[in-house]
């Protein structure tokens, strides 16, 4: 039963992040949830709170990214989101990855967010300091 509700919060986070829902994301992250993003580009390293957590996601939303699940994975304290991220930019810049976005989840609540990437450094240069 524990992992069906993980599935389902995994899905909700999908489902309002698709739908730029932002209180539908703030009601699923835990008060000092925080969010890892490796490199050094704009989005990069750890967003720590809720607002923050939110303020991320509308950064990417914002870059136009289109992003497509591949599956969830089911773990004893969370869950695994494999997803594709695309996008071009108005100038030309390209963004290709594959990514894994691991959400710890206590309580019925996202308390943290670990994002790895396929490509590193092309998320950096299509998300610019």
């Amino acid at each position: 039963m524990h992992n069906q509700s993980n599935i389902e919060i995994g899905e909700q986070f999908l489902a309002a992040y698709k739908d730029h829902n932002w209180e539908g994301i703030r009601k699923l992250l835990h008060p000092s949830v925080k969010w890892t993003l490796p490199g050094n580009g704009a989005i990069s390293g750890t967003a720590e709170g809720t607002e923050a957590v939110i303020n991320r996601v509308k950064s990417i939303v914002d870059g136009k990214v289109n992003t497509q699940i591949h599956g969830i994975l089911v773990g004893q304290n969370g869950l695994t989101l494999s997803l594709h991220n695309s996008a071009v930019s108005e100038d030309g810049r390209v963004l290709e990855e594959e990514l894994a976005t691991v959400l710890t989840i206590e309580s019925e609540l996202i308390t943290k967010i670990d994002t790895y990437l396929s490509d590193v450094a092309s998320m950096e240069q299509y998300f610019l300091k």
